[in-house]
């Protein structure tokens, strides 16, 4: 890819016209962009009237995996809807552990890689990996105090009456692995939600979780009359984005180590545009 530039203006936001930040961050990374045949790597370099700008793609790792982020420490991806996690003991190729060992091990046959936390299998979103034990470790031991933003956005069924509020209450699951409400024992849930937009018969609800139980969100919806379309686990009658309607979009975290504020987000998929119009920024 070949272009002229005919305005003074920054390299990120010249490219932003054509390629999304991710992957601007991707040509950077691998010395693929050139700038009058000179490769450059700074995101900030200014780009001057009759630069002839070029993005050389050889060399770029080829991968199925959506990277939003990938350091010494750590890879995180937007993991699609429909795939698990880590292998549940019946699939164990077609997960996203799988996907970012293969993709990391091509790389460096030595690499390893390990979960620190899990998004339901028809949950997309953001999904964190530790590349070291250590730091996996450091974050599953300290994830309740360093993590202080879990945001996902849901679709649900019809027209919530308040449009924000907090949900609280206790969570149990019986052997067949359903979660529900319950009075007597349980573990404490807490789920904070904010209505972003009706259209049509559904409601784009934004959420921020206090706790992390499972399946939390699709029960606390459900427990409200609202739940997420096509969760025919916990009461979903509708199917109008043809997938669960639930998805991670931020995660945000104080470094155990560093003490520096990590956050990383997920776009907005693009099937939940069917009910979901306004393009938010995060």
């Amino acid at each position: 890819m070949k272009y002229t530039v005919k305005h003074k203006t920054l390299l990120m936001e010249y490219l932003l016209q054509y390629h999304s930040r991710k992957q601007i961050k991707i040509f950077l990374k691998y010395k693929q962009i050139y700038v009058n045949q000179n490769a450059i790597t700074q995101f900030d370099y200014t780009l001057q009237p009759g630069d002839v700008l070029e993005i050389h793609r050889e060399g770029i790792p080829k991968s199925n995996i959506d990277i939003l982020y990938e350091d010494q420490e750590c890879i995180v991806i937007n993991k699609p809807s429909g795939l698990l996690s880590m292998s549940d003991g019946k699939e164990k190729d077609k997960t996203a552990y799988h996907q970012v060992r293969e993709y990391l091990r091509k790389k460096d046959r030595q690499a390893k890689v390990f979960i620190v936390h899990r998004l339901d299998r028809e949950t997309s979103g953001v999904l964190l990996f530790a590349k070291q034990e250590k730091y996996k470790n450091l974050l599953q031991e300290k994830w309740n105090t360093i993590v202080y933003k879990r945001g996902y956005v849901a679709i649900v069924e019809g027209t919530l009456k308040n449009k924000q509020g907090t949900i609280k209450n206790y969570l149990d699951e019986s052997k067949t692995h359903h979660v529900y409400i319950t009075k007597k024992g349980g573990k404490l849930a807490i789920t904070n939600y904010k209505v972003l937009q009706e259209n049509k018969g559904y409601s784009a609800v934004e959420v921020f979780l206090e706790t992390g139980r499972k399946n939390q969100i699709r029960v606390h919806m459900q427990s409200l009359g609202h739940p997420i379309v096509n969760d025919k686990k916990y009461g979903g009658m509708s199917n109008p984005i043809q997938r669960l309607g639930l998805h991670a979009h931020i995660l945000a975290f104080t470094h155990p180590t560093t003490n520096k504020k990590m956050e990383y987000t997920a776009p907005i998929p693009t099937a939940f545009k069917k009910v979901y119009t306004v393009n938010h920024k995060y």
